[in-house]
């Protein structure tokens, strides 16, 4: 298949679709979700967004308070949708890590 095929029936996806081939991919590649690095010196240790120090439980948060996606990439314009989706991802298999970080910030 052709990429630009490739990239047309791609683009025929739904979200939901979409991140599934990312994750696919992703998992294919050998990092779950290249979108996320974990255990540097960035953001206390914390998940964060490659290429920024946004965290990933922060985004999060916001979610849980009700931003949508739109407001969250407003606010953060070095973020991307496909950022989104990755996050997404690794909230939903760390949620443990995740509840922890939002309860300590809650705390401070």
């Amino acid at each position: 298949m052709a990429r630009r095929d490739l990239e047309s029936e791609l683009a025929a996806l739904s979200k939901a679709e979409k991140a599934e081939v990312m994750q696919t991919l992703a998992q294919q590649i050998g990092n779950a979700w290249p979108a996320i690095e974990t255990g540097s010196a960035v953001a206390g240790g914390a998940a964060c967004i490659v290429r920024t120090r946004i965290p990933v439980w922060v985004l999060e948060n916001y979610r849980r308070l009700g931003w949508t996606e739109a407001k969250i990439l407003t606010n953060y314009p070095t973020l991307r949708a496909a950022d989104l989706v990755q996050a997404w991802a690794y909230v939903d298999a760390h949620r443990e890590e995740i509840d922890q970080a939002i309860r300590e910030n809650e705390a401070a």
